[in-house]
């Protein structure tokens, strides 16, 4: 009898066991097939190109294709709502950044919960926007910009790549910080912005590094500091924002996500692959030169950053009554 019982409890162990071996074994021969980073914004874009660059190493790493599949619509819902209702079997990967926490709060009724429905994997890189102005605007400096704005309220003109984007979430919380009012001035993309940026007409806008660093280097536009919580390196003497406005930050980040029941092995074996690939001098410089400093996350650590970020731009939202158009 008792021989008979220890057999059964012997085998309801192994029972138990055969789930945790089958999805060590799926982890240890992952990726097998190509695997798809989906991107919500088109070709050329911040977000496009660091799916690009992750999904270039991740394929040299692991020996197997990952490719970008732009889904683009809503801000970036069309392609979090495909990832979401994927297979969880890590490979369908959406590439997450800012939008993602922005629309938590911008959009109602959205199908799904971010929070709840995308597992983290880990983080990608970290970028700053510049505040910039034309040339011909009388402030050189942050506080002669807030000065000037407090003297002339609602005549400075800030340009955003659209409502809810993240130049204008980040001019919209320079304006609470500092007690400002500029006047919010949408266009359908950043760069749709710059002839007028260029010729006067727009006074300001919370750019990203990316289309505007050579503008800045060619005098064109004069940049008066970065809104990331440290200096750049392709702008070492740039001031950042916080300098003048304690506790200000905006950037953009880059990161990969999951569907929600996606194994952990699978989730911690990308998440060491992606790690391995930013912890490369190669991969820094790369991050680098596009203004931006690698973000080496654990998936609780990005997970965190996300909810930081969520909460963060759902207040701004709120406060400043931020509608989708």
């Amino acid at each position: 009898m008792r021989l008979h019982r220890r057999k059964l409890l012997s085998l309801a162990a192994s029972a138990v066991a055969l789930p945790a071996l089958s999805r060590l074994a799926r982890a240890q021969t992952y990726p097998s097939r190509p695997v798809q980073i989906v991107c919500g914004f088109a070709a050329g874009g911040p977000q496009d190109i660091f799916a690009r660059l992750i999904a270039q190493v991740l394929s040299e790493r692991l020996s197997q294709q990952f490719v970008v599949d732009n889904k683009l619509g809503a801000g970036g819902n069309v392609a979090t709502d495909a990832v979401v209702n994927a297979a969880p079997d890590g490979y369908t990967l959406l590439l997450v950044g800012p939008p993602n926490a922005i629309n938590a709060t911008l959009y109602d009724n959205l199908n799904f919960n971010f929070i709840r429905d995308i597992a983290p994997v880990g983080g990608i890189a970290r970028t700053p926007n510049v505040m910039e102005v034309n040339p011909s605007f009388p402030a050189k400096t942050v506080p002669e910009f807030i000065a000037y704005a407090k003297a002339n309220p609602g005549k400075i003109n800030m340009a955003s790549g659209g409502n809810g984007t993240i130049p204008h979430v980040a001019g919209e919380l320079f304006q609470i910080m500092t007690g400002i009012k500029l006047v919010h001035v949408p266009y359908r993309g950043e760069i749709l912005a710059v002839p007028d940026l260029l010729a006067g007409q727009i006074q300001v806008i919370f750019g990203s590094m990316a289309w505007s660093i050579d503008y800045i280097k060619d005098g064109r536009l004069r940049a008066l500091a970065v809104t990331t919580a440290v200096r750049s390196d392709l702008l070492p003497d740039l001031p950042t924002v916080s300098a003048f406005v304690p506790g200000y930050e905006a950037s953009g980040w880059y990161g990969i996500g999951a569907p929600k029941a996606t194994p952990p092995a699978i989730v911690d074996a990308l998440n060491a692959a992606i790690n391995d690939c930013l912890f490369a001098p190669d991969m820094r410089a790369r991050v680098a030169n596009l203004g931006g400093r690698v973000l080496l996350l654990k998936p609780a650590e990005f997970a965190n950053l996300i909810a930081e970020e969520t909460e963060k731009w759902g207040n701004v939202i709120r406060t400043a009554g931020i509608k989708v158009t």
